[in-house]
């Protein structure tokens, strides 16, 4: 059975045969500039880091040989085989390398080779900053999934969602003649809501504090924008808008609205959404996300903010974005998902029957929903522990775990209390194995 050649691929095909010395030899492609660039990824990848890190072709180089293995936390040594005695578990960054293993399975479909000459102008040939196969392959990609309605709206791509998020805000905002737009978000909430608002220190918009201080005040001379981020971080709880009224502006940050973190109980139809594809291939550092937006004014104006500011995303970051989602719809598009939400599904049990053993620690409670991606009910498995202490002494949960050797986030930093500790369960399964085993110890002693 002849396998179907995707457009991607094709046009990989397509700019080989178009533009290169590329020759047939026996019905197969014979590449010629091309076989160095893959000849030095192949030799890299190959490197030897005791399955404990990985070397880079734009990692470290140790006196002019080859790159040297970069470790993940707690292994050292020259091919990070050595186990560090007293490390502390790293649980505090989201970095999601619990996707590694997936894309390590799909090296070849995944892979990318970017001539020197790709995409050299600062647009497409339609004179925009975003491609549109990509924005196509967006959409597919949500409509198997069936988490977000995308017809009829527009999509503008940016920076990871980091950047997205004030390009929404300011695109919601009034004119400068009018009042500042008061920002607000509901506690537990992403920090980044608070501090981006106030680092920009724009007279347009202002951060003002919690969602519930403003409820029942919403007047017709103040434009409120609220965030609203489902699945919650840190707690992985799907939430809704607090504020009501016709003043009132919602940024849905979806960015764990992805069936390997949540059900899916139906297709998000929000005015104005967030994704980034760091949590869903889990490419945090190719920094690409998108917002999917209703309406055409404020569509246009996150257009301008993203022209001013960046003159909008990198061709590379499109184009590797373009891949990842090209190898993520291969065949009924649910193999990635069926990885990620069996790593995470796992990772939960184990920790669950870990605190299951204590009465001094709690974790958040999420009822199981029905999911329409997988069709049956599923229990929640967020990306975060958001985890409690639960006796009166222990009023700072950081400094408890950060004396057994576990580095989370505070709770504070989520505008939450401090009997809160947030802990990162993306990271990689060495991350995660050392988690587990201080957390075992710290339960043990009780």
């Amino acid at each position: 059975m002849v396998k179907e050649t995707s457009p991607v691929n094709l046009a990989f095909i397509l700019i080989l045969l178009c533009a290169s010395n590329v020759f047939v030899c026996r019905g197969e492609w014979e590449p010629t500039w091309s076989s160095r660039a893959a000849e030095e990824a192949e030799a890299v990848a190959a490197i030897p880091c005791s399955g404990h890190g990985r070397a880079y072709l734009d990692g470290l180089i140790l006196k002019g040989h080859e790159p040297v293995c970069e470790c993940n936390p707690c292994y050292g040594g020259s091919d990070c085989s050595k186990l560090l005695s007293d490390c502390a578990a790293n649980a505090g960054s989201g970095d999601p390398y619990f996707m590694e293993p997936f894309w390590m399975r799909h090296a070849a479909g995944s892979a990318i080779l970017v001539s020197g000459w790709h995409r050299m102008g600062y647009s497409y040939s339609d004179g925009s900053y975003i491609s549109q196969l990509l924005v196509e392959y967006i959409k597919k990609l949500h409509g198997i999934v069936g988490n977000a309605i995308t017809e009829g709206k527009y999509i503008v791509f940016g920076s990871g969602s980091t950047q997205l998020l004030n390009a929404a805000v300011y695109a919601l905002s009034p004119n400068s003649s009018m009042s500042p737009a008061k920002v607000v978000a509901t506690a537990p909430y992403y920090p980044v809501y608070r501090t981006q608002t106030q680092f920009f220190n724009s007279r347009d918009f202002s951060y003002e504090g919690e969602t519930s201080s403003w409820k029942n005040k919403t007047d017709k001379n103040s434009i409120f924008i609220e965030f609203v981020t489902s699945p919650n971080n840190p707690d992985g709880k799907l939430t809704k808008e607090v504020l009501e009224g016709p003043n009132v502006k919602s940024i849905y940050d979806r960015a764990y609205y992805w069936p390997h973190f949540t059900a899916i109980p139906s297709p998000a139809d929000d005015d104005l959404m967030i994704f980034t594809i760091s949590k869903l291939t889990g490419h945090a550092g190719s920094r690409f996300g998108w917002a999917i937006v209703k309406d055409e004014a404020v569509y246009e104006k996150m257009l301008t903010y993203m022209d001013m500011n960046t003159m909008g995303v990198s061709r590379e970051a499109q184009l590797r974005a373009l891949k990842l989602l090209d190898v993520a719809l291969e065949g009924d598009g649910k193999e990635i998902f069926q990885f990620a939400y069996s790593t995470m599904r796992d990772r939960w049990i184990r920790l669950k029957e870990i605190i299951s053993k204590t009465k001094r620690f709690s974790l958040q409670k999420i009822s199981s929903q029905y999911c329409t991606f997988f069709k049956r009910d599923r229990d929640a498995s967020p990306a975060y522990a958001w985890l409690k202490c639960e006796r009166q002494q222990d009023n700072n949960c950081y400094e408890i775990l950060e004396a057994a050797g576990i580095n989370g986030r505070e709770g504070s930093l989520y505008s939450a209390d401090n009997r809160y500790v947030r802990l990162s369960l993306i990271r990689s399964q060495d991350d995660f194995e050392i988690l587990i085993n201080k957390l075992k110890i710290l339960v043990s002693k009780e």
